[in-house]
Parts: structure tokens; C-alpha cells; sequence
């Protein structure tokens, strides 16, 4: 899996770095697809902090979600936590579509 953390107009501390890529290691538990996992933290409006995850999976399937708050850490907590739920939405979704109508139809 690829990892990626970008800073916009933001210098990114080594610690936040390795935390980021900490996180977002465990999230191919949940989509076993995922190849690539972008991480975006920058400047927002109010001297607050952006941050913006971005994963690709097989099949140019995109999962992404943003989040801001006033620490790094909390945003990047919050916004795997995002990540995770709409990642085992897709994951059941698939799940339920692949025996859609087997013993129904007999």
C-alpha cells in the first residue's frame, strides 16, 4: 500500500507523520482493495486545521472525507473514523448485492 501526506501551507512534523501513517495502516481491514491512501493537511479559515484523507481502491473506486478541527491529532482521529464507516458501508453493500436474489427467486 502506497502512503502519501501532503501539507498545504503547513509544515508536517515527523510525529505527525509516523501518527498519520499509524492510523490509516488498519484501513485496508475494513476494504481489502485499498492500494493507495493520501493524507492532506492544511490552513483553514480561524486558525483551524484541515485534514483531508483520500483512498483508492481497485476499480477507480475513491473514498474520500475531510475534516477540521483545532489539532492535527483529533482531526486525523475523526477523519479515519469517517473513513472506516463509509469503508464497511461499501464493503456490506457489496456483501448483500452478490447473493441478491438466490433463494428468493426458486
Amino acid at each position: 500500500m502506497l502512503f502519501t501526506i501532503t501539507g498545504r501551507h503547513v509544515e508536517i512534523p515527523e510525529a505527525v507523520r509516523s501518527y498519520a501513517e499509524e492510523k490509516t495502516s488498519k484501513l485496508p481491514r475494513y476494504y481489502n482493495s485499498i492500494n493507495r491512501i493520501e493524507v492532506i493537511i492544511g490552513d483553514s479559515p480561524g486558525g483551524k486545521i484541515q485534514v483531508e484523507i483520500i483512498a483508492r481502491a481497485e476499480h477507480n473506486k475513491i473514498f474520500v472525507v475531510t475534516e477540521t478541527c483545532e489539532d492535527a491529532y483529533k482531526g486525523i482521529d475523526t477523519a479515519v473514523h469517517k473513513l472506516e464507516r463509509q469503508l464497511k458501508r461499501k464493503k456490506s453493500k457489496e456483501r448483500d448485492n452478490k447473493h441478491k436474489g438466490t433463494a428468493e427467486s426458486v
